[in-house]
């Protein structure tokens, strides 16, 4: 295991350094989750590269340590802002979105990125609570900058899911509404990030033509505030092999920046390359029913 987890950490190291050197100047981006973990590191790399980016975040107190860090690396020059959004209400996901737009701003990079893992309950609006956070409140916040993202293309949209969604047996549409059942939340958390994957390669689908490009992912297990809901054994036993955020972060930022990727939409990545997800995650129909699902979720 230990080769392994060794292998591929300088496998990620060697694949993150063309995305980490590409100049972003004049674009603009929305990260979600942008505080902590692979989220802050993509924040603060493409904002040294000059992207105006905004950290989309439950917490201000939290995130201004990460704009502080920025602007000091930076010599104050680096455009990064904290935008308020907490994905488990949709009222606030409206509001985020409404904020962004008021900005007029273009839009090239989107990253859904926030995340958590291990927690039990409800979102605000009412959805099972890993569900909500991970699926629900990003499908919403997307749909609301889309146009945008379109105006601005190229532009691209990145999901970071998870090689989890390989343990979901279904994707049960009508059980993301009643409360986390499984221990630690572990079967929630499957079927959330195939949702990921199944919402990137519809929205691929639905954007052929557009020049807005699409991208699901598998960060690795990455030692990171996702799993600050993990009950004990299970918390301590994967932290063993958990790679660092900086590590974490480079597919991506593979996706969010690599020319070689530039046309290639709707696809899944692990370790900066095109990899093939579980039968699931590249059912049609599925993807095609958790759309329809979703919009009817998010209607006001």
């Amino acid at each position: 295991m230990a080769q392994a987890i060794d292998s591929t950490v300088n496998s990620v190291q060697r694949s993150a350094q063309p995305s980490a050197t590409r100049d972003m100047a004049g674009k603009v981006v929305l990260i979600t989750g942008a505080n902590t973990g692979i989220g802050r590191v993509a924040a603060t790399e493409l904002a040294l590269r000059g992207a105006h980016v905004f950290l989309a975040c439950r917490s201000r107190e939290k995130t201004q340590p990460v704009l502080e860090d920025i602007a000091r690396r930076s010599g104050g020059t680096a455009q990064a802002e904290f935008l308020p959004l907490d994905l488990g209400d949709l009222a606030s996901v409206r509001q985020c979105a409404a904020t962004f737009l008021a900005r007029d701003l273009p839009l090239h990079l989107l990253v859904n990125n926030a995340g958590l893992a291990g927690q039990k309950g409800f979102t605000p609006s009412g959805f099972e609570l890993m569900f909500g956070v991970c699926h629900v409140g990003h499908f919403l916040l997307t749909q609301l900058l889309l146009e945008r993202l379109k105006a601005s293309a190229p532009a691209r949209i990145v999901v970071v899911a998870s090689k989890a969604h390989r343990h979901a047996k279904v994707l049960d549409l009508e059980g993301v509404q009643r409360p986390t059942g499984s221990f630690g939340g572990l079967r929630e958390y499957a079927e959330a990030k195939l949702a990921n994957i199944l919402f990137a390669s519809e929205l691929a689908r639905r954007l052929a033509g557009t020049g807005v490009t699409t991208y699901s992912l598998h960060p690795g297990i990455v030692a990171s505030d996702v799993w600050r809901g993990l009950p004990w054994p299970v918390a301590p036993l994967i932290k063993r092999f958990m790679l660092t955020p900086e590590l974490g972060a480079a597919t991506t930022l593979y996706c969010a920046t690599s020319p070689a990727c530039a046309n290639e939409s709707g696809l899944y990545y692990d370790d900066c390359r095109v990899a093939r997800p579980n039968f699931l995650a590249r059912d049609v129909a599925l993807a095609e029913r958790l759309w329809q699902a979703s919009e009817r979720w998010v209607q006001p």
